[in-house]
């Protein structure tokens, strides 16, 4: 049996998914919302838009070698696009394929994405609002998509949201509403002031008669994972632990890779904060469950009680196990981090895969509950650099 050591603070709560089943086929109604054919749109649009650069994948050597167990690679999402979050793809690549849609609506013919970067259009979208709620990085990504082709918009942000992040939306040119409930009331404020302005909803998060766009927004993050697929070559990871907020990065993680590689599909673990963990609920019951409450979580972007309809289509089945991360496990994750080599800057919410993945190994029976030991390739998203600085450099320096 492979040895093991102790790797950090943290604790975690797993639960099996007793629908998981790794020689499942993908199947064709999670293909109707997710699937390595409908990703090449978003790959060949967000290929196209300004300053796309491929971001890195890091093979987390000392780590793996600490954790004894043969690779874990980390997927550096900090610098994308200079927003400093993967949440960058998918807002904004929903806000494209409205005003596309839009535009062909009017027009007759959709435009092409380098039509709509010419700015042509502007007449036709300068009195177009598009509008969300968010904990910052997918409102981000809206307000960078709204200004890249020059249409309104307007966020709602929860109490909780950092002065900072909403400085970062604002300065992109959106309106910033700060409500005095958590990310599921402000989820529905922004639905409901929508409707009632003629706004337009690009949300992440799916509802009963609302899919389209969420699943857009889960075909952007795609293009991470096809830069991924690249990078590894021909190696396919044992194990993958994603992070969950509503779901939607977990299930285009998921339904991507498991499109993909069939049978040959790792092994596909979500980690979500305490309290936060509308998934593993959901799971445990068998069917969707919210988790009410304060929702109060370190990890902002996972701050979330309802699951996405589209992405619970993919993970009821899909995922492996949902597991719960203990707070105390995500500024040491961050620490590590910055002080690899090379130095990686990882936001809160960034490295709770990473986090999940070093306690696991660190402990006997969640190791082995994971099927974890040292011939494992591990794969983990980081999703976000300091996309709150005042707060990394609390918990990274010590700084306040």
């Amino acid at each position: 049996m492979s040895k093991w050591v102790p790797v950090q603070a943290g604790h975690l709560q797993c639960f099996h998914n007793p629908k998981a089943d790794s020689q499942m086929a993908y199947g064709t109604d999670r293909q109707a919302i997710l699937s390595v054919k409908k990703a090449k749109l978003a790959l060949d649009t967000i290929t196209r838009w300004p300053n796309y650069k491929v971001t890195p994948l890091h093979d987390l050597s000392a780590m793996a070698d600490q954790a004894n167990v043969k690779k874990v690679y980390y997927k550096d999402e900090s610098t994308r696009f200079g927003l400093k979050s993967f949440k960058a793809l998918g807002g904004a690549f929903a806000v494209t394929r409205f005003l596309q849609q839009h535009i062909g609506n009017l027009t007759g013919s959709e435009p092409s994405m380098d039509e709509l970067l010419s700015g042509q259009y502007k007449h036709q979208l300068k009195d177009v609002v598009v509008s969300c709620a968010t904990d910052g990085n997918h409102g981000r990504s809206v307000a960078w998509g709204a200004k890249m082709f020059g249409c309104q918009c307007i966020i709602y942000i929860h109490r909780d949201v950092s002065a900072g992040r909403q400085a970062a939306m604002e300065a992109y040119g959106a309106q910033v509403i700060r409500i005095a409930g958590n990310y599921d009331e402000s989820v529905r404020q922004a639905a409901t002031e929508a409707q009632a302005n003629n706004r337009v909803i690009i949300s992440d998060t799916s509802y009963e008669g609302y899919t389209e766009i969420p699943a857009n927004v889960a075909l952007g993050y795609t293009v991470m994972l096809a830069e991924i697929v690249a990078q590894l070559k021909d190696e396919i990871p044992t194990h993958v632990f994603v992070q969950a907020g509503v779901g939607g990065l977990a299930a285009a993680v998921c339904g991507y890779f498991w499109d993909l590689w069939g049978t040959q599909r790792p092994r596909f673990i979500v980690v979500e904060p305490e309290a936060a963990n509308c998934l593993q609920v959901s799971a445990k019951a068998g069917e969707l469950r919210v988790v009410e409450g304060d929702l109060d979580t370190l990890m902002a972007g996972l701050a979330c009680g309802e699951v996405s309809q589209i992405a619970w289509q993919i993970l009821a089945q899909g995922s492996d196990d949902f597991i719960t991360l203990s707070e105390d496990a995500i500024a040491e994750s961050m620490i590590a981090l910055q002080r690899n080599t090379p130095s990686i800057e990882g936001g809160e919410s960034a490295v709770a895969g990473l986090a999940a993945c070093l306690v696991a190994a660190g402990n006997s029976e969640w190791r082995e509950e994971l099927g974890l030991n040292d011939q494992s390739s591990v794969l983990v998203l980081g999703t976000e650099g300091a996309t709150d600085p005042e707060l990394y450099q609390q918990l990274v320096f010590g700084e306040v």
